[in-house]
């Protein structure tokens, strides 16, 4: 699989003098919808760097927008999202099957300082809009079916990853950012690499957990006896499939999956969306079974899913579900949502008035 890259890009800065409010959408203007309130970035500020990350990632949504209308040069509507962080646009990822833009790599064009990554690699989401739909609409089924690793479009991102990596000396000025099939991409990418011994700083904006909306029970009492069975059920199935030890019969090894417990990615799941909002119970309930006295059933659990389990035990190939991750800094917006669109957009995460409660979990 070739690597397809539009590399050299020069950036033109955003003119809307060729369009009115009923042509566009607001949130595709930066002037209109971006965080006009970052001058300067603090590199060192979580919020700065989450914020940056959200709109590098808007970037990608907005080049793939510019391409669908044909709008170029000074009425591409993309440049301002990288522009006004002084990054420039280095690559541009395309995909093989329909040519579209999914991801682009990003380069900051001052001198690092304290904080400042050298490149981002970004991937948007799904958009519901023009010719990309279909393609992401497939891609979003194999994340359902755990195989989003054998897609040509994460051969390419992994492909751009790799090489970027290889070609810098310092692996840590490098982050990895992503939204919705985008975080999924690049929760996959960054495990790829953890397993390798080099840990990628990553935001991840409302990525996938496929599972029952546990989350949506609103007695605790219910909800809690249910991930308490569930956790029983699933270590009880690893021992009886001798997968524990056996590492020859697992989807993911043990001193596999230790290997990204030094990897701690950025996760940034909203409670009203239910594509994401059962991180928040996979790592609290984890603080819950440790408080029972059943941390080690539960370490043993979260190595694995019911359905991976079960597949191996009947002999049948599974693929490691993108959840599984032993350490991640958890941040919930617990801002009101307006709906489930708003729960799951990405310009919530650079707005400044949005309550926000972090907490890091191994």
């Amino acid at each position: 699989m070739s690597l397809v890259i539009k590399s050299n890009i020069e950036n033109q800065d955003s003119s809307l003098k060729n369009y009115s409010d009923d042509v566009i959408s607001e949130r595709e203007c930066f002037e209109l919808s971006g965080p006009l309130h970052l001058t300067p970035v603090d590199w060192t500020n979580v919020d700065h760097r989450r914020s940056v990350s959200a709109c590098l990632v808007q970037g990608v949504y907005i080049i793939e927008r510019d391409r669908q209308e044909n709008r170029k040069q000074s009425e591409a509507l993309a440049p301002p999202w990288w522009n006004f962080f002084q990054f420039e646009l280095h690559a541009q990822l395309i995909d093989d099957a329909d040519s579209c833009v999914f991801g682009a790599i990003y380069k900051y064009k001052l001198p690092p300082s304290q904080g400042t990554p050298s490149y981002v690699i970004a991937f948007r989401g799904t958009l519901t809009k023009g010719n990309a739909f279909s393609r992401d609409l497939e891609l979003d089924i194999h994340i359902i079916k755990n195989g989003l690793h054998q897609t040509s479009r994460f051969e390419i991102a992994m492909q751009a990853v790799r090489t970027l990596v290889s070609s810098q000396t310092f692996k840590s000025d490098i982050w990895l950012t992503g939204h919705s099939l985008g975080s999924a991409m690049a929760l996959l990418a960054g495990k790829q690499m953890a397993k390798t011994g080099i840990f990628l700083d990553s935001y991840l904006f409302n990525p996938p957990f496929l599972s029952a909306p546990l989350e949506n029970i609103k007695d605790p009492n219910i909800k809690h006896g249910i991930r308490i069975a569930s956790s029983f059920l699933t270590a009880g199935l690893a021992v009886a499939a001798k997968i524990k030890n056996a590492n020859q019969q697992r989807n993911m090894p043990a001193d596999s999956f230790l290997a990204l417990a030094g990897w701690v990615p950025c996760l940034y799941v909203n409670p009203m969306d239910h594509i994401c909002s059962e991180y928040i119970g996979y790592f609290e309930h984890r603080n819950k079974m440790e408080e029972i006295g059943a941390g080690g059933i539960e370490r043993l659990a979260t190595q694995h899913s019911i359905s991976g389990v079960f597949l191996n035990a009947i002999g049948k190939e599974s693929h490691e579900p993108l959840h599984l991750l032993p350490a991640a800094s958890l941040t919930i917006n617990k801002t009101p949502a307006v709906d489930f669109k708003d729960a799951h957009g990405i310009h919530q995460w650079w707005r400044c008035d949005q309550q926000l409660e972090t907490k890091v979990y191994s």
